[in-house]
């Protein structure tokens, strides 16, 4: 969970960096000249079956430089499971996932992973997950695009039409 890989207050998205679900680094500056659909994620939700339109949007756009990250966290009714390996699991077993997954972090409060903090002094609250599914669109250059909330899934118009216009 660091912030900033250099010096002064984060300017993008691509000055922090997560874990991986596996434990590994992954700044977001590796993902420097592409689209980011930051999710954050939960195995146990009602909208947990969105994970499947993630995947969609994953396999048609990846070519084209968008790269889908699923975010897990329990921060919103404890619909978590309890390790990142489950999670792994979970994900590869009932939706067959293989886009990028962090480990699993805090979206909200004091806890909250550096580049939520910075979402909500940056963007305000209303960019700030309220749920789990909430999806951050980030282009190329690691800025917040837009965002969109719970009940908008992976198929919805209005997101797809802001990832084609995102790409690279």
């Amino acid at each position: 969970m660091m912030a900033s890989a250099g010096v002064g207050s984060p300017r993008s998205a691509h000055d922090f960096r997560f874990q991986t679900i596996d434990g590994g680094d992954l700044p977001l500056a590796d993902f420097k000249g592409k689209a980011v659909l930051l999710v954050n994620t939960a195995s146990l939700c009602g909208f947990t079956s969105q994970y499947s339109g993630l995947q969609d949007l994953w396999t048609q756009y990846r070519d084209r430089g968008l790269i889908v990250l699923g975010v897990p966290s329990d921060d919103f009714g404890g619909q978590e499971l309890d390790s990142a390996a489950e999670v792994k699991s979970f994900c590869t077993i009932n939706y067959n996932i293989d886009f990028p997954l962090t480990d699993i972090v805090h979206v909200k409060g004091p806890s909250a992973h550096p580049y939520y903090k910075w979402v909500a002094e940056v963007h305000g609250g209303l960019a700030v997950p309220r749920w789990n599914f909430h999806k951050h669109l980030i282009s190329p250059d690691g800025h917040l695009v837009d965002w969109f909330v719970s009940t908008t899934g992976p198929a919805s118009t209005r997101l797809i039409k802001a990832i084609e216009k995102t790409l690279p």
